[in-house]
């Protein structure tokens, strides 16, 4: 049996992603990676070198970089069957990874949004709660672990709220005392469901904000054309 790794932990942020999908604009390595895909079971630098016509050195150098992008998983793995003493090493080989890439511009969260939406209708199943209070609860709740794994206790909470506005693709921009957004990262979903993603979208910056302890700071829904629905401002602001 095989021993599976990466060599790295797996970097989900938006600039890891887009220098994962940068990686495959070299077409050896692309063609690596695409040759990789294709098979059912992992394949050795020997293999893939074969099967492109490529010298050994150059596909394990790129099939490292893939593996090194967290694009492929490596696998050691003694291809004789044999174990114990005298077996020899083991190999290395090469597999996809389980790591999902998407990458759009603006950035775009649909997979937050699916979470959200799931659990919401999970909940309003196993409780009788209606399907709209089971997500707006849900997104005030996604809102507080984005913020509790975004503090550190050092920073003031206005810097923290841009923060973490701009890791999840809002596109935060200051405007004098407020916070404008010039994303929204739930786009598509908004334009066609707007009343049921914009009330979402308010719930989740909620969440947000209270769980940075922005008690400065209100979230309000404020759409306008190009931006997101919701508008951060100072408490006391007119919805």
């Amino acid at each position: 049996m095989g021993v599976s790794f990466r060599l790295r932990g797996v970097d989900d942020t938006r600039d890891a992603r887009i220098l994962a999908v940068a990686t495959l604009e070299e077409p050896t390595r692309r063609r690596l990676y695409d040759h990789v895909v294709r098979q059912t079971a992992a394949v050795t630098r020997d293999e893939a070198a074969t099967a492109l016509g490529l010298p050994r050195a150059t596909a394990a150098f790129h099939l490292d970089r893939l593996a090194d992008e967290g694009l492929l998983d490596v696998v050691f793995e003694r291809r004789t069957g044999r174990s114990g003493p005298g077996a020899g090493r083991p190999s290395k080989l090469y597999r996809r990874s389980d790591w999902h890439v998407e990458v759009s511009l603006p950035e775009h969260r649909y997979d937050l949004a699916g979470r959200l939406l799931a659990a919401a209708i999970e909940d309003a199943e196993d409780s009788g709660e209606s399907p709209r209070e089971a997500l707006d609860r849900r997104a005030r709740q996604l809102g507080n672990e984005l913020a509790a794994a975004a503090r550190t206790g050092a920073e003031n909470s206005p810097e923290v709220v841009m923060r973490v506005l701009e890791a999840h693709g809002f596109e935060p921009r200051a405007d004098e005392d407020a916070i404008l957004l010039g994303n929204c990262p739930f786009h598509t979903l908004a334009q066609q469901h707007t009343d049921l993603v914009c009330a979402m979208n308010l719930c989740l910056l909620d969440g947000v904000l209270a769980g940075l302890d922005a008690t400065q700071l209100q979230a309000n829904l404020k759409p306008e054309p190009g931006q997101c629905c919701v508008r951060i401002e100072p408490v006391g602001t007119s919805a």
